[in-house]
């Protein structure tokens, strides 16, 4: 599929999208977003001139960055309290949705072909679970032929969104996880290799034999990486879809966490998958460089009004239009310049 090797290009260059000019809008952050944002910053360089230099280094790190006013802006896909973003100054807002899933190795193995539910995943990751045909993994898949392959777990070694997300949904379904783990952008693995970014989880699950990991679904796809089917709150086993991820957050009340920060794991419906979360921006209410905040602010009302199908290509699940115009009114209404004025003025 050609628009997935041309992101998977772009992700043999890592950190950047594209090389910094003067007026490039400047961010850096979660990787789970990354093959979207280089295809929108691909289109809109190509329609304005304005280029997007984007750091993919994990949640952590953007929010980092954007705490320390060294870019433009943060993302993350592990949403700040509000608490957190009143200290720090800041305005968050969702760009995004997608699925996380899990990724594995196995010979004779392809896409869709094994099932697992969230009970077992956590035991794998807790390092309870140690082969492929442990009874827990045959039960779920009666007709397969696994393999006596020790199981090897990738999980991030960075501060990451993509773990965030991985562990509350554990947390959900496993007591044991929840006691012993818990959920964070960082965690104490109890086994398993660390990786850097969606990227490097990716590369290490595709050169090991046995492994297993969890990667957003775009690098899933663009890898050739074989993901696994999940069993959902319903009791339903669902597929890793842009319909299926679209279903998770159909009933997501935005409004009822301060900077729209919900948390879409584990929502109830016959067709949701699991693992769905979305991603997030951040940006200073009263920016240093006001010229560069306008210019960001630009891109992101032109990913909402013209990313959409872009989004859609790559399995990701565009914001509905409700919320980008609730979006766009906090901008500006919270986003001002010295002189308190606005920087981005909604269209009538």
């Amino acid at each position: 599929m050609k628009h997935l090797r041309t992101i998977a290009v772009a992700g043999l260059f890592a950190a950047t999208i594209m090389p910094a000019a003067a007026d490039d809008i400047s961010g850096a952050g979660a990787t789970f977003p990354y093959p979207i944002y280089a295809k929108w910053a691909d289109a809109y360089k190509k329609e304005t001139g304005v280029g997007l230099n984007y750091q993919s280094i994990g949640s952590g790190g953007g929010i980092k960055q954007i705490e320390a006013r060294t870019v433009t802006f943060g993302a993350t896909d592990a949403p700040l309290k509000g608490e957190d973003l009143d200290k720090n100054g800041l305005v968050q807002f969702p760009m995004v949705m997608g699925g996380i899933v899990p990724v594995v190795n196995l010979d004779s193995v392809k896409p869709g072909d094994l099932v697992i539910d969230g009970p077992t995943l956590a035991k794998i990751f807790l390092g309870e679970i140690k082969t492929w045909d442990d009874p827990a993994i045959k039960k779920l898949n009666p007709n397969a032929k696994l393999p006596s392959t020790a199981i090897a777990v990738v999980h991030r070694s960075d501060g990451s969104g993509t773990t965030f997300n991985f562990a509350y949904y554990l947390a959900q379904v496993s007591d044991e996880w929840k006691s012993k783990v818990g959920f964070n952008t960082s965690v104490e693995w109890p086994v398993g290799i660390g990786a850097k970014g969606n990227e490097g989880v990716s590369n290490n699950v595709g050169q090991t034999k046995g492994a297993i990991g969890y990667v957003e679904y775009a690098y899933a796809l663009q890898n050739k990486l074989v993901y696994t089917k999940m069993i959902n709150k319903d009791g339903k086993t669902v597929s890793p879809t842009s319909e299926a991820f679209q279903a998770a957050a159909a009933n997501a009340d935005w409004n009822s966490v301060p900077g729209y920060g919900v948390i879409l794991a584990n929502q109830p419906g016959a067709a949701s998958w699991p693992m769905t979360a979305a991603t997030f921006i951040l940006i200073p209410t009263k920016p240093q460089d006001p010229a560069a905040a306008t210019s960001a602010l630009k891109f992101f009302a032109w990913a909402y009004a013209k990313g959409g199908k872009m989004a859609e290509e790559l399995d990701y699940v565009p914001m509905p239009a409700n919320v980008v115009k609730q979006i766009e009114a906090m901008w500006a209404k919270s986003i001002t310049g010295s002189d308190g004025k606005p920087l981005h003025v909604t269209a009538n």
